[in-house]
């Protein structure tokens, strides 16, 4: 239990032993936690500077009621050694004086922290770690802009629902409409309509309206639902439906189209394993360029807030670091977490953090 995320119930399972009692012992008599040094603020924050290294990242997950900051190793491969510190919040002023506790020639010897685009993690960063080249992760950089073609779908999307209301309500019109000519002309022309009515049965006035369907089968509400995932991919990825649903799509919306490949650009950037900072400079500045020419309101504000931080995102071409030790340490701890089925005691579970991942 010390070195692995595992529960007492799961490991009393396997050795036939009563998982609550497993868990009262470890808790009060077979591991340190009674004498831990920092059980006395482990619910506000933990610290292991032993564990500090060159290369850093830092983000937050939530694990309790609260999001906490996570700084971590990169060295620790998300084992042992791979919690540096551990702060509830995230608080630039709380954060900055938990890790100011760390000693100043090991804060100074930090070369390279990778993060995503808060700022409050900026600030963290370059006050602890000035001497620290920040570098923002390209997966958060591109996920900014996925999130403004999905703007761009959603607002289509909405477009698309109000279209189809206005069909459907001029459809139950039409029906009233014409339930109501027929009833009138039986009456005006009751020679036509001896006894029993022949013919075809009419029209029943409460007919579901249904809307037009495309070529693949899907209507254009889900056609627009159903490509959400797609618009996050590279073509090269793409399934043969979803070829065929994107092409539709593209067809149908050519702003999303023109979206889509703005933000691919931006990808085949990052994808390009002979640029170096210098070199992919220029070929960001081409992207800002063919930003400028789109349509689209959205992409211009990703534009915006990439340029805004142009460095930093170039700071991934020096050494091709990105903030993926940080997620998996998240999904890990999330996923013991989640064996637990919630934390109810947060002390203790900070303890057994430390002691698997610090």
């Amino acid at each position: 239990m010390d070195t692995a995320p595992v529960t007492a119930r799961s490991l009393g399972e396997s050795y036939l032993i009563d998982g609550d009692y497993l868990e009262r012992a470890y808790k009060l008599h077979l591991s340190e936690f009674p004498e831990w040094d920092q059980l006395d603020h482990a619910s506000s924050w933990i610290l292991k500077p032993e564990n500090i290294g060159e290369n850093l990242s830092i983000d937050e997950t939530s694990l309790h009621d609260d999001l906490f900051t996570f700084l971590s190793n990169k060295a620790g491969h998300c084992r042992q050694g791979t919690i540096v510190a551990a702060v509830r919040g995230t608080r630039a002023e709380d954060v900055i004086s938990v890790l100011m506790k760390i000693p100043e020639e090991d804060r100074l010897a930090v070369k390279e922290v990778t993060l995503d685009l808060s700022s409050s993690m900026k600030d963290i960063v370059s006050t602890v770690f000035p001497n620290a080249t920040i570098v923002l992760d390209c997966f958060h950089v591109l996920k900014r802009c996925h999130d403004a073609v999905e703007e761009l779908r959603l607002r289509t999307k909405r477009e698309a629902q109000v279209d189809v209301r206005r069909q459907a309500r001029k459809f139950k019109e039409r029906q009233k409409h014409n339930a109501a000519h027929r009833k009138w002309y039986r009456k005006t022309h009751p020679k036509n309509y001896p006894g029993k009515v022949r013919g075809p049965k009419p029209r029943r006035k409460n007919e579901k309206f249904k809307p037009p369907v495309l070529s693949n089968g899907d209507t254009v509400i889900e056609l627009l639902t159903r490509t959400k995932h797609s618009l996050t991919q590279s073509p090269d990825k793409w399934s043969e439906k979803q070829k065929e649903r994107m092409n539709l799509l593209f067809e149908m919306y050519p702003k999303i189209k023109e979206a889509y490949w703005i933000v691919n650009g931006l990808r085949s950037i990052f994808r390009s394993k002979t640029l170096d900072k210098e070199s992919a400079r220029p070929k960001l500045h081409e992207w800002y360029k063919a930003v400028s020419k789109c349509t689209s309101r959205e992409v211009k504000s990703a534009r915006d807030a990439i340029k805004s931080r142009e460095d930093e995102v170039l700071n991934y071409f020096i050494n091709r670091s990105t903030n993926a030790g940080a997620e998996s340490l998240n999904s890990k701890m999330k996923a013991f977490r989640a064996q637990l089925r919630g934390v109810s005691d947060l002390p203790f579970f900070m303890f057994r953090l430390s002691k698997i991942f610090g």
